[in-house]
This record gives C-alpha cells, structure tokens and sequence, in this order.
C-alpha cells in the first residue's frame, strides 16, 4: 500500500491509537478479534433491520415508524458523505495498519464515516431514547454503540474520527426524527410532505454524486484503490432500500396501522419469528447477492425497495389482514 496523507497533523494522532490498539492485538494473538468481529456485527444493515422490524411488529408501531424512519434516513445521510469525503482505510493513509484478517474482507470502499458507528447509534440510540426514563436500559444500550464504535478500531478498518463522525450522524438524527415525527402527527396529510422532500433529497444526491462529485482514482500495482463504479452502484441499491423502508412505515402507518399489543402474546412472537426468517432472507442473503452480483442497476434498485416496503408494509398489511379475518 501507500502512505496516502500519512504526513498530515490531523491523521498522526488517529494512526498512533490505532497502531496501538493493533499491537495489543496481535501481542495477544488476536484472540479479541472473533469477539469484536460480533460485536461490531450490531451495526450492519439485517440486524438493525431486524430490531427495528421486531419492535415495529410486536413490542409498539408508532416506535417502530420512528426507528425504521431513523434506519432509512441513516443511510441517506451517512452514505452521502461517505461518498463526498472520499477518505480511504486506514491502512491506505498509513502502510503500518494491518487490518484484523476477519474484518478486511467486509471493509470495502472509502472509510469516512463509519457506517456501523451511524447505524448503531440512530438506531440503538433511538431505542435509548424511547426508554430514556428507564436509565439502566438506556444506559446498556449506550455502552453498546460505543462497544461497537471501539470495534470498528479494533480492528483496524476506521479511524477514530470516522467513528465521532458515525456516532454525531446516529445522534444527530436522533432527535430530528423525532421533531419530524412529531410534526407529521400533527396532520395526517403532513407526511407526504415529508415523503416528497426525502425524495427531492435523494434525486438531489445522486445528481450530484454521479455527475458533478469529483472522485479519487489512486492506483497500487496498476489496481484502482476504490473503483467509483462500483460504489455508485452501491450508492444506488442502498437509497432503494432506503426508500423503501420509509416509504412502507408511512404507508402502513396511513392505510393499516395497528396496534401489536392488541394481539396475543403467542401471536406476536409467531409474528416476530417469521418475520425473522423473512429479514434473514431478504436483507441477509438477497441483499448480500445483489451487491455482490451487480445486477441492472433498475433491477436492483426495485429488488431493494421492494426488500424494504416488504419489510415495513407488505409483511403488516398480511398479519393484520390476517387478525382481521380471525
């Protein structure tokens, strides 16, 4: 690799600790690495998919909107500026970095902010806030985030700013959501307000991220670091998905709203479990496909929406049709 920004006072700090934390880590014979690669596995998309979609189904409907609408519009924000900044893996900036060997694989494209960080925190800090009169609760739930955070440096594949980054995006949402949320209930009209101008936002963002954002075309033995490509393939299938999982609680939220706690205990966890399965399969196991196969872009971006409104509309609509009928 190269040392790419090695040099500048900014970074010096970052690689320091984390050149500290690796000799930790490979002094002890990297025997942490399996536990952090588990921890650090609350911030990707299926889990925090699934603890949204398990309280959203079972537990309450209007916390359920309020964390899917978190989930969805993390990813709008921070993918955006992780395709903005362009910043590279820390053992890009800096050649002594030797990523966790069960990390590196799934640490592909640029580096700021961390994705995981943004993700835990929106969505665990939501769950937080929603139980901030519980203080022990709330407080396991914030060590949490920064065990993941700290996971990410563990091993080796964020910088300790791409992780404050991660978490001030998660945190920040927090709080926005809710006003908007609050704002939305006001008037039941109001969300298709609100609907129209994350859309406005995302034909914005892509406008800009596909034909005017300039990217870094670095290469190492003749290999483009972080092909652009790719990423704006990426930057596609993720804001499908993204669409589709607010767009859906809205949807359910106007055309078959219910209420979980209405429904009996046996029911809810047989809800919960399917449910499970189908997250399982869509978000893990599908998702993973159409990201690794790079399918027509149009194709996978419908096969992504439809993943997320599955998840928040399609999916309800079925098991309240359903108690209905019962």
């Amino acid at each position: 690799m190269i040392d790419l920004l090695s040099n500048q006072e900014w970074i010096k700090p970052q690689i320091d600790f984390l050149l500290y934390l690796q000799n930790i880590r490979i002094g002890n014979l990297e025997i942490f690495d399996k536990f952090f690669l588990a921890v650090t596995a609350i911030g990707e998309y299926w889990i925090s998919a699934l603890i949204c979609a398990i309280i959203y189904w079972c537990i309450d409907f209007r916390a359920g909107v309020y964390l899917f609408s978190l989930n969805g519009l993390n990813i709008l924000v921070a993918h955006f500026f992780k395709m903005l900044a362009c910043v590279y893996r820390p053992w890009v900036l800096d050649s002594r970095i030797e990523p966790s060997k069960l990390a590196f694989p799934y640490a592909k494209g640029y580096s700021f902010p961390s994705g995981h960080s943004a993700m835990s925190s929106s969505v665990l800090g939501g769950v937080a806030y929603i139980l901030r009169h519980k203080k022990l609760q709330a407080t396991l739930l914030i060590g949490v985030i920064l065990l993941v955070g700290f996971s990410r440096m563990w091993l080796g594949v964020h910088t300790p700013q791409d992780v404050v980054v991660g978490f001030l995006i998660g945190f920040s949402l927090i709080f926005g959501v809710s006003a908007l949320i609050d704002w939305v209930e006001k008037d039941k009209n109001r969300y298709l307000y609100l609907l129209a101008g994350i859309d406005i936002f995302v034909i914005l963002s892509l406008i800009f991220l596909f034909f005017f954002n300039i990217y870094r075309l670095d290469y190492v033995d003749g290999e483009i670091l972080v092909n652009p490509e790719g990423l704006k393939y990426h930057t596609i299938i993720l804001y499908a998905y993204a669409l589709g999982l607010i767009n859906g609680t809205f949807l359910c939220r106007r055309f078959c709203p219910f209420e979980p706690k209405e429904t009996s205990l046996k029911r809810r966890v047989i809800r919960g479990i399917i449910g499970t399965i189908l997250i399982i399969i869509l978000i893990k196991y599908l998702f993973s496909y159409i990201v690794m196969n790079m399918l027509n872009k149009a194709l996978a971006a419908s096969l992504m929406f439809l993943i997320g409104i599955t998840i928040t509309f399609v999916y309800p609509m079925i098991f309240t049709s359903l108690n209905k009928n019962k």
